[in-house]
């Protein structure tokens, strides 16, 4: 725990430093809401039909945006290899930079999400049940993408690489969580695609640190 907790402390002090990490996924969010209300129809019940996909392709595509330098960064100036040196388990430490990720980008983008809600004509008795399934979600695209990182480590601008490989395992998070968007703005029971986010979210949590604590040892030889 003292590892994983130091990993996402340090991550989140350097994050705070570049205020940008935090901006640019949120305004990327934002811009693609608001380019789809230009140009598909100003209507907000046309609006209301189209954003649960709106909602999490832009939060999909969002936190890509800073998944390439989640380990490269550190591979670069040696902090990383350190790290797996220390003796610590390299899965906490996976761990905790994930969790630090997905404070910086999924965290932002679960509260922001209501803001872009409105824009698309999404009831406010929605959001808890829309809430809840960005912030089950977010967590789940935080883990595949630390997986898809952890693999292109070794590889020079490896971002269309690493979109290549995390966008197909994203689907079911996307389909699951479309969905739950949907019923919770046609006012119905969402509470069994919520258990299929979180099933999605424990499944991640249990796998993709120890596959992409492995990744990492391959990389850095």
């Amino acid at each position: 725990m003292s590892a994983w907790a130091g990993v996402l402390w340090r991550d989140l002090r350097l994050a705070f430093r570049r205020p940008g990490q935090v901006v640019h996924p949120l305004a990327f969010f934002a811009v693609v809401a608001l380019l789809f209300t230009l140009g598909y129809t100003p209507e907000l019940g046309k609006l209301r039909q189209i954003a649960p996909g709106v909602l999490w392709v832009g939060a999909l595509l969002a936190s890509q945006l800073s998944l390439d330098g989640l380990f490269r960064e550190d591979a670069e100036d040696g902090t990383l290899e350190q790290m797996v040196l220390s003796g610590q388990p390299v899965a906490a430490l996976v761990l905790g930079k994930t969790a630090a990720h997905w404070v910086i980008t999924g965290l932002p983008l679960t509260l922001m999400a209501p803001v872009v809600g409105f824009a698309l004509g999404v009831p406010v008795a929605a959001m808890p049940g829309i809430l809840c399934a960005l912030a089950l979600g977010t967590v789940s695209l935080s883990l595949i993408g630390a997986m898809g990182a952890s693999l292109t480590l070794g590889v020079r601008r490896g971002g269309v690489l690493l979109s290549l490989l995390t966008l197909p395992l994203a689907v079911p998070v996307l389909i699951f969580g479309a969905r739950a968007t949907e019923l919770a703005i046609a006012g119905e029971g969402l509470t069994g695609v919520l258990y299929l986010l979180g099933s999605l979210a424990v499944l991640a949590l249990t796998l993709a640190p120890l596959a992409a604590a492995a990744a990492v040892r391959i990389g850095l030889e």
